[in-house]
């Protein structure tokens, strides 16, 4: 079974994609800040991270730094989800090298469960 650590500060968020992400077979693990995602990436080893940009405290770019430069979690999969559309946050997030940079506001729920099971296919 296939795992997936999500990290997202937005509980509603959160708990919906967790539960249609659940159902399509995955072992979902969830953090709402960088700091617990991070933890949390190390612990459990997931298949790929589905990571907010904006969230308390430090980034989802700060997150995606540190898993870059630990060997235990360097190659895990990123696809970045958020609402935050900043051209420098793409580039940064790109050269940290991420799988894709998603918008929000442009997937419905099943079409970004569509999009993360091609990362896991």
């Amino acid at each position: 079974m296939k795992k997936i650590l999500i990290v997202e500060d937005e509980k509603i968020l959160n708990d919906m994609y967790a539960e249609k992400l659940s159902r399509e077979g995955f072992k979902i693990t969830s953090a709402n800040t960088s700091e617990k995602g991070l933890r949390l990436a190390k612990k459990e080893k997931p298949d790929l991270i589905l990571l907010d940009i904006l969230l308390p405290k430090k980034n989802g770019l700060f997150l995606l730094e540190k898993l870059r430069n630990n060997p235990e979690t360097e190659n895990i999969k990123v696809v970045v989800f958020s609402n935050y559309d900043s051209p420098e946050a793409r580039e940064k997030a790109k050269k940290l090298g991420i799988d894709n940079y998603l918008i929000k506001t442009n997937y419905t729920p099943k079409e970004m469960v569509d999009e993360v099971k091609k990362y896991l296919a």
